[in-house]
């Protein structure tokens, strides 16, 4: 197969810093069909809010992804919770086809996918005080200092999700770099809308592909939970 293009987000999106990095990959033949044939779960990026009553209809919560990577543990979070709706976040195109063919194989009817840029969602189509909750898992580290102002958490973005979290709903963090771990800390304490901190790696978040790796290579995992107030 060959190298699938770097997904394209709406002409329309608001200007920003690109908080992910483009990855190419090779679309295997699996993936290839589920991305040709097993559309239904997909949403495509647009400038309206999305109807989560007919997308989600008969649910209560509706928690996003940001970033979901092949979709292991999003397959085996939806598969332990199928009365939450999950809206799956990701720009990586082999990624989006190994998540739908195992949306389709697991039957997770109350999970749809997006391939595109999450600020460009979150700005554009999540109603206010929507979401049950966030989960952000191993996002794009930008080690080097000059590109920290790309990491996708920044005070803005902290302001602009507890704006579409409803009160009481959760922020849950994880990242394997130490100091992208102490920003996230630095900025998330420093807002007045989110409570929370540091917690041990609950249970119910099943180690990612990224995480082994990480865990391989010896550095350690921080899991974070914050609470909109």
């Amino acid at each position: 197969m060959s190298e699938s293009p770097a997904p394209e987000t709406a002409e329309f999106h608001h200007a920003h810093i690109r908080t992910f990095k483009p990855r190419r990959g090779r679309v295997t033949q699996k993936q290839n069909a589920a991305l040709t044939n097993l559309s239904g779960p997909i949403i495509t990026v647009s400038d309206q809010l999305l109807d989560f009553q007919t997308t989600w209809p008969g649910l209560d919560d509706v928690v996003i992804e940001i970033g979901f990577g092949t979709g292991t543990a999003t397959v085996a979070m939806a598969m332990a919770d199928r009365t939450t709706g999950l809206l799956a976040i990701d720009v990586h195109t082999p990624g989006v086809g190994e998540l739908l063919h195992r949306i389709d194989e697991e039957d997770l009817t109350q999970v749809r996918v997006i391939e595109g840029d999450a600020v460009v969602v979150l700005k554009q189509m999540i109603p206010t005080e929507s979401l049950a909750g966030v989960r952000l898992y191993f996002p794009d580290p930008w080690p080097k200092a000059r590109h920290h102002k790309r990491r996708i958490v920044q005070p803005e973005y902290a302001t602009l999700l507890a704006t579409l979290v409803r009160p009481g709903g959760f922020w849950h963090l994880a990242t394997d770099i130490a100091d992208y771990a102490e920003q996230m800390i630095e900025v998330l304490d420093a807002s007045l809308e989110w409570v929370g901190g540091v917690i041990d790696r609950p249970t119910y978040r099943p180690v990612t592909k990224y995480e082994s790796i990480a865990l391989e290579a010896g550095r350690s995992i921080t899991d974070l939970l914050y609470t909109r107030v």
